[in-house]
């Protein structure tokens, strides 16, 4: 009986003991613990803002070619597929009219006259489309299409081609939009300045550079909170004590925001917290009360920041 009575009490505690282990272990996998906040320092440079459109190579010479008189074909000079150039005589008439020359060079890409047909003014007789004059038409969000001018400069990437880029120039912005699900965009167009390698109907990106400048001081954009009217940023001083500092911001684009007043190149400001979840080996890293771009800049009751020392200090104004 005793034997039977201390088996039961061993099992008890077997079964308690690996109960508490599974327990106490799932606890710590699923540990969120908090993680200091992060520092950068203010930069000095270049800062330029972009804003991006899809679309697909296009030609920028491409027209059909018709008769311009009434009268009968005595021959056809060229075939399908062939390049001409400009002013090249393509069609002859019997009654010695003048000739059909091309309007444009290029390739012949379709060709739909013979000898002895008789042709009617305005009749498309060929198209001619020229493979080295290419442009994109891209579609660009209507928040944005107003920051877009004629001459500006782009930067163009296609699918085909990830690790090239080729330079552009905006030479046409659609005055009217299309919709679809709601949301309105408006054609681009980017005249390619080198297209080698493209072809026609090739998927491409678009970034046009709608701001530049040189030598400003800048901050990622998740440093910078406002407070009602006001922008801010966190300071670590070189004692280590942290204190809000009122700033006034200039141009930005998804990652960075120019600092026009309130700070100095080199000074350290603080990032959002973030915190560290063990929920595996590896963990993860994830953000805590993380910032969104300029559009979305936070309150002061938005971030976790560590012991902020000291009040708002004022650099200049909103």
């Amino acid at each position: 009986m005793k034997k039977w009575i201390i088996s039961i009490v061993v099992l008890v505690l077997v079964i308690g003991g690996g109960s508490w282990f599974y327990y106490s272990k799932k606890q710590n996998e699923n540990q969120v613990m908090a993680v200091a906040n992060p520092v950068t320092s203010v930069q000095k440079g270049k800062l330029q803002v972009q804003i991006s459109g899809l679309g697909s190579v296009e030609s920028a010479s491409s027209e059909d070619v018709k008769a311009s008189t009434n009268a009968e074909v005595d021959e056809v000079l060229v075939s399908t597929n062939e390049t001409v150039s400009k002013g090249q005589e393509l069609v002859t008439f019997t009654d010695g009219s003048d000739p059909i020359t091309a309007p444009i060079k290029g390739t012949v890409t379709s060709l739909t006259v013979a000898s002895g047909d008789r042709l009617n003014s305005g009749t498309v007789v060929a198209h001619i489309t020229n493979y080295k004059d290419l442009q994109t038409t891209v579609k660009i969000d209507e928040l944005d299409i107003s920051k877009i001018k004629k001459g500006q400069t782009a930067e163009v990437t296609a699918n085909a081609f990830p690790d090239t880029t080729f330079a552009g120039k905006v030479t046409d912005i659609a005055e009217e939009g299309d919709t679809s699900n709601g949301v309105s965009t408006f054609n681009v167009t980017v005249q390619l300045t080198s297209p080698k390698n493209l072809k026609v109907g090739m998927t491409t990106e678009a970034k046009i550079l709608t701001a530049s400048k040189d030598n400003v001081l800048y901050v990622p954009v998740e440093a910078v909170h406002t407070n009602g009217n006001q922008k801010y940023v966190m300071v670590k001083s070189s004692d280590g004590q942290i204190a809000s500092q009122v700033v006034k911001t200039g141009i930005n684009n998804d990652s960075y925001v120019e600092i026009t007043s309130g700070l100095q190149e080199g000074e350290e400001v603080q990032l959002p917290s973030i915190t560290k979840s063990s929920t595996n080996s590896s963990g993860n890293m994830r953000g805590f009360g993380g910032m969104g771009g300029m559009g979305g800049m936070n309150g002061m009751n938005r971030g976790n920041w560590g012991n902020n020392g000291g009040g708002m200090k004022n650099g200049g104004g909103n």
